[in-house]
């Protein structure tokens, strides 16, 4: 669909090695020619795999950065190692995410410490080291993955509502410093899509149940979308291609749901 149209651009995404919903995101932009950054918490012969196979897949360069999002200084390590080998993050993707479930005054203070470090801090820092070299090219996409959940709260699960909430905070706060710029930020909030993870507690739920996972997962996305069915992955990535695109040169500090309708329902 985009084909070739960010060639010779570096996308940057977040939590992306291992398959999901960032290596969803890092194949559209590959698609589209843009060179991929992808990071995420894997061995390094397994990142190095995947960063291999995008690029043999789409005739791009890809690297792995195993850059551990806890800590500001590999960040900072990571965009300036990305900057050095494309000459610029042109696209940041903050998808990295880390989630616990949890009545709050049970939640432990540990998880609720970690998810604000990987799902917001570490996002903050992200764009703090790759805005120079934005600006100084007068180009620049952020995209910071929110969720259904940064709309509608959620019971046993405070610390992903209450980071996806707030990044959301945080698009527009980027968007409107970066207005002259040649920047954009925006927020995607998917509704339910089909990671491994997702897919992994369905089929968990048809062995206790006896049921057929094809059926527990109509169940499960009907009851979270209006369309029935899950979001694709692939049509995030898209969307997220989009905004990186001449035509969306104006949208910029906007919160763009693709759920099936959730909100709606």
């Amino acid at each position: 669909m985009f084909a070739d149209i960010l060639k010779d651009r570096c996308a940057l995404i977040t939590g992306s090695a291992q398959g999901g919903l960032g290596h969803a995101l890092a194949e559209a932009f590959a698609a589209a020619g843009a060179n991929i950054v992808l990071n995420g918490l894997c061995e390094a012969s397994e990142g190095e795999a995947a960063a291999a196979a995008l690029a043999e897949k789409h005739g791009v360069a890809a690297v792995f950065d195993p850059a551990d999002l806890r800590h500001e200084a590999e960040i900072g390590r990571m965009i300036g190692a990305a900057s050095e080998r494309f000459g610029a993050v042109d696209i940041l993707v903050n998808n990295a995410v880390v989630r616990h479930f949890s009545p709050i005054e049970d939640f432990s203070p540990g998880n609720w410490e970690a998810s604000v470090t990987v799902n917001l801090n570490a996002a903050f820092h992200a764009v703090r080291h790759a805005l120079p070299g934005m600006k100084k090219r007068g180009w620049g996409r952020i995209i910071n993955l929110s969720s259904y959940y940064g709309w509608r709260g959620a019971e046993n699960r405070i610390d992903y509502v209450t980071t996806k909430t707030a990044l959301i905070g945080m698009t527009r706060a980027i968007a409107v410093e970066t207005g002259p710029s040649g920047v954009t930020c925006n927020a995607i909030c998917p509704g339910s899509v089909p990671t491994p993870a997702i897919m992994k507690r369905i089929e968990g739920l048809a062995r206790d149940k006896g049921e057929s996972v094809e059926a527990l997962s109509r169940d499960y996305a009907s009851a979270r979308s209006a369309t029935g069915r899950f979001v694709e992955m692939e049509h995030v990535g898209a969307l997220a291609v989009f905004l990186c695109t001449p035509p969306a040169a104006d949208i910029t500090g906007t919160v763009l749901p693709i759920d099936g309708g959730w909100l709606a329902k």
